[in-house]
């Protein structure tokens, strides 16, 4: 994997990381809320707006990607974003990382890993 390539990568992998935190720190905001009412103080929130516009970015940032590497190997390291962000929400939010999930982190990792040397 070249330097051009990699740095692309690990921006798809940032850019994405922040959107999904950002999501979920906008829909875990005002929870008593139901329904529209949710939904419209969801709207309101700056967190929102982080996400959207990090998913509009890393969109772009994914397109110039996929023209430097097959589709098949970006896909592949593209997955590594599941264990970025279930990594992120331990960290942020507190979530659970049962024992099944960290071996689903490892073997993810393994085979982005594989596919990354041979890319």
């Amino acid at each position: 994997m070249n330097w051009t390539v990699f740095v692309v990568w690990l921006l798809t992998i940032s850019i994405d990381t922040i959107g999904q935190l950002a999501f979920k720190a906008a829909a875990s905001e005002n929870t008593a809320f139901k329904g529209w009412t949710h939904w419209k103080n969801m709207a309101s929130r700056a967190w929102l707006w982080i996400g959207i516009c990090s998913y509009i970015f890393e969109f772009v940032v994914w397109l110039a990607f996929l023209s430097l590497v097959p589709l098949s190997d970006g896909v592949m390291l593209g997955s590594i974003n599941i264990v970025v962000i279930m990594l992120a929400g331990r960290l942020f939010f507190n979530e659970q990382l049962t024992r099944n999930r960290l071996i689903g982190v490892i073997l993810i990792t393994l085979g982005v890993t594989v596919v990354g040397i041979g890319t």
